[in-house]
Protein backbone atom coordinates (compact mmCIF):
# COMPACT_ATOMS: atom_id res chain seq x y z
CA UNK A 1 0.00 0.00 0.00
CA UNK A 2 1.66 3.24 -0.74
CA UNK A 3 1.46 6.57 1.17
CA UNK A 4 -1.68 7.99 -0.63
CA UNK A 5 -3.62 5.04 -0.40
CA UNK A 6 -3.00 5.09 3.56
CA UNK A 7 -3.14 8.35 3.92
CA UNK A 8 -6.69 8.23 2.12
CA UNK A 9 -7.46 5.13 4.60
CA UNK A 10 -6.46 7.19 7.48
CA UNK A 11 -8.90 9.84 6.41
CA UNK A 12 -11.60 7.89 5.58
CA UNK A 13 -11.74 6.10 8.98
CA UNK A 14 -11.86 9.26 10.72
CA UNK A 15 -15.03 10.45 8.64
CA UNK A 16 -16.48 6.93 9.75
CA UNK A 17 -15.32 7.35 13.00
CA UNK A 18 -16.78 11.14 13.67
CA UNK A 19 -20.21 9.73 11.76
CA UNK A 20 -20.21 6.76 14.35
CA UNK A 21 -19.91 8.99 17.22
CA UNK A 22 -22.65 11.75 16.28
CA UNK A 23 -24.67 9.12 15.11
CA UNK A 24 -24.14 7.27 19.02
CA UNK A 25 -24.30 10.93 20.85
CA UNK A 26 -27.63 11.96 19.09
CA UNK A 27 -28.82 8.09 20.17
CA UNK A 28 -27.96 9.09 23.47
CA UNK A 29 -29.61 11.94 23.69
CA UNK A 30 -32.62 10.15 22.55
CA UNK A 31 -32.51 7.33 24.93
CA UNK A 32 -32.34 5.03 22.12
CA UNK A 33 -32.38 1.05 22.44
CA UNK A 34 -30.05 1.22 19.52
CA UNK A 35 -27.20 2.17 21.40
CA UNK A 36 -27.32 -1.65 22.46
CA UNK A 37 -27.14 -3.25 19.55
CA UNK A 38 -24.40 -5.42 19.27
CA UNK A 39 -22.73 -3.95 15.43
CA UNK A 40 -22.97 -0.34 17.71
CA UNK A 41 -20.91 -1.32 20.61
CA UNK A 42 -18.02 -3.23 18.20
CA UNK A 43 -17.81 -1.57 14.96
CA UNK A 44 -16.03 1.76 16.51
CA UNK A 45 -13.60 -0.73 18.25
CA UNK A 46 -12.77 -1.83 15.14
CA UNK A 47 -12.70 1.58 12.73
CA UNK A 48 -10.53 3.10 15.33
CA UNK A 49 -8.32 0.25 15.33
CA UNK A 50 -7.51 0.90 11.76
CA UNK A 51 -7.34 4.79 12.27
CA UNK A 52 -4.41 4.14 15.17
CA UNK A 53 -2.89 2.14 12.72
CA UNK A 54 -2.90 3.78 9.69
CA UNK A 55 -2.02 7.02 11.71
CA UNK A 56 1.04 5.17 13.17
CA UNK A 57 2.00 3.87 9.79
CA UNK A 58 1.79 7.33 8.52
CA UNK A 59 3.97 8.89 10.91
CA UNK A 60 6.77 6.22 10.37
CA UNK A 61 6.26 6.06 6.49
CA UNK A 62 6.76 10.24 6.47
CA UNK A 63 9.06 10.19 9.82
CA UNK A 64 6.98 12.43 11.31
CA UNK A 65 6.83 11.84 15.39
CA UNK A 66 4.69 13.26 17.87
CA UNK A 67 7.63 15.40 20.34
CA UNK A 68 9.55 16.10 17.09
CA UNK A 69 6.42 17.45 15.39
CA UNK A 70 4.42 19.96 17.30
CA UNK A 71 1.33 19.65 15.40
CA UNK A 72 1.25 15.60 15.96
CA UNK A 73 1.91 16.14 19.75
CA UNK A 74 -1.06 18.56 19.79
CA UNK A 75 -2.99 16.48 17.43
CA UNK A 76 -2.05 13.52 19.78
CA UNK A 77 -2.90 15.43 23.24
CA UNK A 78 -5.94 16.66 21.20
CA UNK A 79 -6.88 12.64 20.95
CA UNK A 80 -6.84 11.92 24.37
CA UNK A 81 -8.68 15.11 25.28
CA UNK A 82 -11.47 13.73 22.97
CA UNK A 83 -11.31 10.19 23.95
CA UNK A 84 -11.77 11.65 27.84
CA UNK A 85 -14.89 13.48 26.68
CA UNK A 86 -16.45 10.68 24.69
CA UNK A 87 -16.10 8.62 27.22
CA UNK A 88 -18.00 10.93 29.34
CA UNK A 89 -20.77 11.51 26.86
CA UNK A 90 -20.98 8.10 25.72
CA UNK A 91 -20.53 6.11 29.01
CA UNK A 92 -20.05 7.48 32.19
CA UNK A 93 -21.59 11.02 32.39
CA UNK A 94 -23.59 10.93 35.54
CA UNK A 95 -27.09 13.00 34.08
CA UNK A 96 -28.02 13.15 30.36
CA UNK A 97 -27.05 17.04 30.44
CA UNK A 98 -23.20 15.95 31.81
CA UNK A 99 -22.91 13.55 28.93
CA UNK A 100 -24.61 16.05 26.41
CA UNK A 101 -22.32 18.86 27.10
CA UNK A 102 -19.67 16.77 27.05
CA UNK A 103 -20.60 15.62 23.97
CA UNK A 104 -20.32 18.60 22.30
CA UNK A 105 -16.79 19.35 24.04
CA UNK A 106 -15.67 16.28 22.28
CA UNK A 107 -17.44 17.34 18.96
CA UNK A 108 -15.32 20.77 19.24
CA UNK A 109 -11.94 18.88 20.06
CA UNK A 110 -12.43 17.05 16.96
CA UNK A 111 -12.78 19.86 14.87
CA UNK A 112 -9.53 20.87 16.69
CA UNK A 113 -8.00 17.95 15.86
CA UNK A 114 -8.78 18.10 12.12
CA UNK A 115 -8.12 21.44 11.88
CA UNK A 116 -4.39 20.94 13.46
CA UNK A 117 -4.25 17.86 10.51
CA UNK A 118 -5.27 20.04 7.14
CA UNK A 119 -3.10 23.20 8.89
CA UNK A 120 -0.55 21.31 10.14
CA UNK A 121 0.03 24.21 12.75
CA UNK A 122 -1.16 22.99 16.82
CA UNK A 123 -3.14 26.37 17.06
CA UNK A 124 -5.33 24.35 14.53
CA UNK A 125 -8.39 26.87 13.69
CA UNK A 126 -7.11 29.22 16.16
CA UNK A 127 -4.19 30.44 13.69
CA UNK A 128 -6.95 31.67 11.26
CA UNK A 129 -7.79 34.34 14.05
CA UNK A 130 -3.87 35.42 14.53
CA UNK A 131 -3.82 33.29 17.85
Amino acid sequence: MGYAALKHLHVTCVALSAAGFVLRGVWMMLDSSRLKARWVRIAPHAVDSVLLGSAIGLAVWSGQYPLQQGWLTAKVVGLLAYIGLGTIALKRGPSLRVRAVAWCAALATLGYIVSVALLRDARGFLSLFGA
